[in-house]
């Protein structure tokens, strides 16, 4: 297989499948169901937003996405394993080694410089720190920081808070990337930085993504927009 070809198989595997996805929720004496049969297919590389209305189930989708949370009906595969058949432990080591997370609230531990919050995935691991060190200065690299990285997280502003959270997300160096409105408490400046830096790792990295926003016009400039309604995702 040619170089071209090789590159072109790779971008067409498909890296995470949800089959029929159901979800619902018990609110006072009513039932309301959020996800009423999605269906999704992420390739390798692939950049794909969701967006939708307040309360439509973006975040919930998301979250069953990454195994924080269940569905009540349907399959989840990546890259063709059935995730439903893995146990608690199994379903923890799969989420640390494949997905990295990425939120509007950051979550960064203020007390600690950006380099040490880069490097706390891996320590919760057991990983060697001096191994750490070196992948988290290489993402910090990557993303321009390096002159930043001994700050400590209080002294950075908002939209350098959400640059370390990304390296912090990428650190262990996974196949795809979740982000739920990533650049939703950032101006419109501090926004575009964001998604230009998730864009260049993606294609850096042949990393997925998969983005809610309420930012159309970040959402219009992915490999896919999809829109969630009615608990369906619209293709």
């Amino acid at each position: 297989m040619s170089e071209t070809a090789a590159k072109t198989a790779a971008a067409d595997r498909i890296i995470l499948e949800a089959e029929d996805i159901h979800k619902s929720f018990v609110s006072g004496n009513n039932t309301v169901e959020v996800l009423r049969g999605v269906d999704l297919r992420v390739r390798r590389g692939e950049m794909i937003a969701i967006v939708g209305a307040s309360g439509s189930g973006k975040t919930t989708l998301l979250q069953i996405l990454g195994t924080l949370d269940t569905p009540d009906r349907g399959r989840l595969l990546f890259e063709g394993r059935d995730l439903a058949a893995l146990n608690e432990a199994e379903i923890s080591r799969h989420r640390n080694r494949n997905i990295g997370f990425i939120f509007q609230f950051h979550h960064l531990l203020p007390e600690f410089t950006a380099l040490e919050n880069i490097m706390m995935p891996g320590l919760i691991r057991g990983q060697k720190k001096s191994e750490l060190k070196k992948q988290a200065r290489e993402i910090l690299d990557q993303i321009n920081f390096t002159d930043r990285g001994h700050h400590r997280c209080s002294e950075l502003s908002g939209g350098e808070q959400q640059r370390v959270a990304l390296a912090r997300a990428l650190v262990m160096q996974p196949t795809m990337l979740l982000a739920d409105e990533p650049t939703g408490n950032l101006d419109s400046a501090g926004g575009q930085r964001i998604f230009d830096l998730l864009r260049n790792m993606s294609r850096s990295l042949s990393l997925s993504v998969v983005m809610v926003t309420h930012n159309l016009e970040l959402a219009g400039a992915m490999d896919r927009c999809l829109t969630l309604k009615d608990g369906i995702l619209h293709h």
